[in-house]
């Protein structure tokens, strides 16, 4: 069984953003716009039960949202 990773949404070298799974070097999707990518990402994430990871063009992380077991859930 292997381990399912984060999904991460990256600027891509060709003006676009990618969608990469955590700690590959190969894009899963390259998408014109960011908010294209997050939404496929979103998805991925979804399905897998993973986090999602959202960066900026300067590469730091922007946002993230849980979707599996999230260790901090809001409370309520």
């Amino acid at each position: 069984m292997t381990k399912k990773s984060n999904q991460h949404v990256v600027p891509n070298s060709t003006g676009g953003w990618a969608v990469r799974r955590e700690n590959s070097d190969r894009a899963t999707a390259i998408l014109p716009t960011k908010q294209a990518a997050v939404d496929r990402a979103r998805e991925i994430a979804s399905n897998q039960g993973v986090e999602l990871v959202i960066h900026g063009r300067d590469g730091k992380i922007q946002s993230k949202d849980s979707h599996g077991n999230d260790p901090f859930p809001p409370p309520g």
